[in-house]
């Protein structure tokens, strides 16, 4: 699929992530329906779907530490806390994609991915490609994982991506955040308008609320990943905040934010 995207609305965009387990509905229905209206303009755009774990989530896993091993009987108790914290959230944006008109099937990570030492080794990407293949709408999402190594872990949305980009091989991955882009420095720096291998990134920080998944610094080291992975791609961060920005995006119009590119 030439023009299969692959967007994830940020757990920073969706919740409030200062406050545990707080949605925000007007903004996932606001965003749902810039999607809607993209693919009207553009019937069969194909397009993977992801959200992160925001204030859901996050909060959990910090409690237990789940991202960095899952071994007593209390961290396997919290890893399925941290599952049902992220199923909340997940059930949210489902229901928001459904009102939207959306023609979304859920793919929890937590039902398939494998990982040693935090990696995703394996995950079942053949009913993703196969839901693709007949105009649906995959969503994934920020969830636990079993690993061989560690027991139990998380993987994010960036790296559910990074493992299915090279198996779907999308031509642009859209990463829609609170932030306008990726700073040169937290949180009132400029906004950098190309990140390569080479870009010096000192000043990129992880978020200021709870995220055991690394935080803008996490999300451009796996992009980076990615886009030396697939050297033809368009990796795009930038901010859902302001409305009309993602449709167009979408649309592939120009929008303010920051492009990560393999040189």
């Amino acid at each position: 699929m030439d023009d299969l995207v692959f967007l994830k609305l940020g757990g920073s965009l969706i919740t409030d992530k200062t406050i545990p387990f707080t949605a925000r509905p007007d903004v996932l229905a606001r965003l749902m329906q810039e999607i809607a209206a993209a693919r009207g303009a553009r019937p069969g755009l194909p397009l993977v779907l992801g959200h992160g774990s925001g204030s859901f989530g996050h909060a959990e896993a910090g409690q237990y530490g789940t991202r960095h091993g899952v071994h007593t009987a209390e961290e396997w108790r919290g890893f399925a806390k941290v599952q049902a914290a992220a199923g909340a959230l997940n059930q949210f944006t489902l229901q928001a994609a459904r009102a939207a008109g959306l023609p979304v099937v859920n793919f929890p990570p937590s039902a398939s991915a494998v990982c040693r030492e935090g990696v995703i080794q394996s995950l079942a990407d053949r009913p993703i490609e196969r839901t693709l293949e007949h105009g649906l709408i995959p969503l994934v999402f920020g969830d636990v994982a079993v690993d061989e190594a560690w027991g139990g872990t998380i993987v994010s949305t960036e790296d559910v991506f990074g493992y299915l980009a090279p198996r779907l091989r999308p031509r642009r991955v859209l990463l829609a955040g609170l932030e306008p882009g990726v700073r040169t420095h937290w949180p009132d720096g400029g906004v950098i308008p190309v990140i390569t291998p080479e870009t010096r990134l000192s000043g990129v920080a992880g978020s200021t609320a709870v995220d055991v998944t690394g935080g803008m610094a996490g999300k451009v080291r796996e992009m980076l990943k990615l886009a030396a992975a697939l050297p033809d791609v368009e990796v795009l961060i930038f901010s859902g905040e302001v409305p009309g920005r993602l449709g167009a995006a979408l649309a592939g119009q120009p929008v303010e934010g920051t492009r990560l590119t393999k040189a």
